[in-house]
């Protein structure tokens, strides 16, 4: 895995793992990589693996289940589009709001360019 330089490493590993996740390469109920396995795999050091797993054990992701390892867990794939979508409002919105702001684009603009696009390709109802 190659990482970018404009995000910590470890908000770049919780999105392999949600990546991982929501492409079902890690089963709903079953055993994740471990903190050392993972660190291998992804060339990083292994603390860096432990803070994003802390981040998804927070969040009800994965478990920890005493001696066994980590264990992703059942509503896995409802929590990171839940975790997702939180980030998209609190961030990535608020920042195209700033950039709309900037450029004097409005709701009005964005609309009519979401309806071009939702023309060629299925959108949302």
């Amino acid at each position: 895995m190659e990482f970018r330089t404009d995000r910590p490493i470890y908000r770049q590993i919780i999105d392999y793992a949600f990546a991982a996740i929501l492409s079902e390469q890690w089963r709903q109920g079953e055993r994740v990589p471990s903190v050392r396995e993972l660190g291998t795999e992804l060339a990083v050091n292994t603390h860096t693996v432990l803070k994003a797993y802390e981040y998804l054990t927070d969040r009800g992701i994965i478990a920890v289940r005493r001696g066994m390892g980590y264990f992703l867990d059942a509503d896995a794939k409802a929590k990171v589009n839940a975790d997702r979508r939180e980030h998209f409002f609190e961030t990535s919105l608020a920042e195209l709001f700033e950039q709309m702001q900037l450029l004097g684009i409005t709701i009005d603009d964005v609309v009519a360019h979401y309806n071009e696009f939702c023309k060629s390709r299925r959108c949302l109802d």
